[in-house]
């Protein structure tokens, strides 16, 4: 008999038919017990309501810099279909299991890192799955793996408001979030709506961080609004938030991070966020 007749849907499936309420699945996961919560003193997401904005980016440069002040850090990959976090730290092996626990891989400065890609045999793999198992994923990450102590974790969100924010949102105890933009007009509209998630759900926003906001002239050091003028600070007065960062193109720290390198990119003005970060959060 098919997995699917006996269960009522099959697992890559699960949560999209009618029978999926009662399927076993569903049965299993109520049955289970609470599992222990990890070690983690707070928990910071890093959310964006469209994809582009360079949120991974501004996650690294966060984990990294908190890194910096002396605390122990991890970074939580929930950007399960397009995550980058490994590449930008240079991991290339594979994370381990004991059949209890994952074990996440750790960075040269001792940044503790799980992604999906750790996973995977092949990084350039597509995951091709549902909402409801993308977000179980996620879940899993933050219960099955074998954190240690940390006083902080950034989860690099995944676009929109959908089930892995959700999820989150639901699942994992968030301190705060920071909501990632760029200086067009339309992001304006998918800023608020981030924001109006996150309030929805009960969770504080820290603060706004703007990337791509300018580029400098490498001759005279002007700078070049790309995108147009910066409407951040209107947008954060209207909602009452602090403007974290406004980052500027750097073509040095893109090239950092394609080399796996992020942790010797050097930014003060993400210094100064993770400050602002770390003070709002009571680390």
């Amino acid at each position: 008999m098919s997995e699917e007749l006996q269960n009522g849907c099959s697992p890559s499936e699960c949560g999209t038919k009618p029978a999926c309420a009662g399927c076993s699945h569903n049965k299993q996961e109520q049955q289970e017990a609470p599992k222990a919560q990890p070690n983690v003193r707070k928990v910071i997401g890093v959310v964006s309501g469209k994809g582009g904005v360079g949120k991974s980016l501004v996650s690294g440069e966060l984990a990294v810099m908190l890194s910096r002040m002396g605390y122990r850090v991890g970074v939580l990959d929930a950007d399960i279909t397009g995550p980058s976090i490994p590449k930008m730290f240079g991991i290339t092996e594979k994370a381990v299991g004991d059949g209890e626990f994952i074990y996440p891989a750790e960075t040269d400065t001792g940044i503790k890192v799980m992604s999906i890609n750790l996973l995977l045999e092949h990084d350039d793999s597509p995951v091709i799955w549902r909402g409801p198992v993308l977000a179980g994923a996620v879940k899993q990450f933050w219960e099955e793996v074998a954190w240690g102590e940390l006083d902080v974790m950034v989860i690099d969100m995944p676009p929109g408001t959908g089930d892995v924010p959700l999820t989150v949102f639901q699942s994992i105890p968030l301190s705060g979030v920071v909501v990632v933009s760029t200086p067009q007009d339309l992001v304006g509209m998918i800023v608020r709506k981030a924001v109006h998630m996150a309030g929805m759900m009960n969770i504080p926003v820290l603060g706004l961080v703007e990337n791509m906001s300018y580029a400098l002239c490498p001759d005279c050091g002007k700078k070049i609004e790309i995108f147009g003028h910066s409407h951040i600070a209107e947008e954060a007065a209207e909602l009452g938030l602090p403007v974290l960062a406004q980052l500027p193109f750097d073509p040095r720290t893109a090239g950092l991070c394609d080399q796996g390198l992020i942790e010797t990119v050097d930014n003060p003005l993400m210094a100064d966020a993770a400050a602002a970060v770390a003070g709002q959060v009571q680390l």
